[in-house]
């Protein structure tokens, strides 16, 4: 898709965009096109990724999920709208419980090894996490939305191809640690979840003056951002500072 240079405050019934969602979307084009770019996802997908780079990944996402399922917890408490807050409600339950059970299976594969201490906090991570809580539980409900979109979104968008390139993995090895995993990121039930999203975040757009829908557009970005950082970080790991 090519880059287009918009107003951050475009309205979403604009000719142009007729959905607020496409409006981010065009917006993030480069952001977008650097995570497809990422050394990480190529490898995840192709499975020449390092066991212990995976490994780091999913201990990672299991902090993450703790985290996530609290703010989409706080957007379920602040949506006005009682079914769209019901649809936040269980997108936290499923965090919590079905994706940190897979997560927990995962790491008792023995061929994941074994961490030398339990998992922290990195720094990419602990940073996704703490502005997705304080962006739902400080700012308006709108802006917090925009900035839990692209867990689902991108997600969806990255997986199709992901899980197209590790279903190749398991024809020529069945028993590959972690691309079976990989084939789940373009499950039905996970697309639609994302498509659901993008219709309250656009609700919520449609409700929004022109400031508000701006604050929208730079929430989204930033979690994109730390999407991408979550990602490279979890193959080029960046420590914490020495105590």
């Amino acid at each position: 898709m090519p880059h287009t240079t918009l107003p951050e405050n475009a309205p979403p019934e604009s000719a142009a965009h007729p959905r607020f969602t496409d409006h981010l979307w065009d917006v993030t084009a480069d952001l977008r096109q650097a995570i497809d770019d990422l050394e990480f996802l190529r490898r995840l997908g192709d499975g020449t990724l390092p066991v212990e780079s995976f490994r780091t990944y999913i201990e990672q996402d299991g902090l993450y999920l703790e985290g996530y399922a609290k703010a989409l917890a706080l957007l379920a408490s602040r949506a006005p709208d009682p079914v769209d807050g019901a649809f936040w409600a269980t997108s936290a339950a499923t965090a919590v419980t079905v994706e940190k059970s897979l997560h927990a299976d995962l790491l008792d594969d023995p061929r994941l090894g074994v961490a030398p201490s339990a998992p922290e906090h990195s720094p990419a991570c602990l940073g996704y996490v703490s502005f997705l809580t304080a962006t739902a539980a400080t700012d308006s409900y709108a802006v917090g939305a925009a900035a839990a979109l692209p867990c689902f979104w991108i997600y969806a968008e990255v997986g199709r191809a992901l899980a197209a390139s590790a279903r190749e993995v398991l024809a020529a090895n069945p028993d590959h640690p972690y691309a079976r995993w990989v084939t789940t990121y373009d499950a039905e039930d996970f697309q639609t979840s994302a498509a659901r999203a993008r219709e309250v975040v656009d609700a919520a757009a449609l409700a929004a003056g022109p400031e508000e829908r701006a604050r929208m557009t730079r929430a989204f970005v930033v979690a994109l951002r730390y999407e991408l950082l979550f990602w490279d970080t979890a193959l080029h790991v960046t420590p914490w500072p020495a105590a």
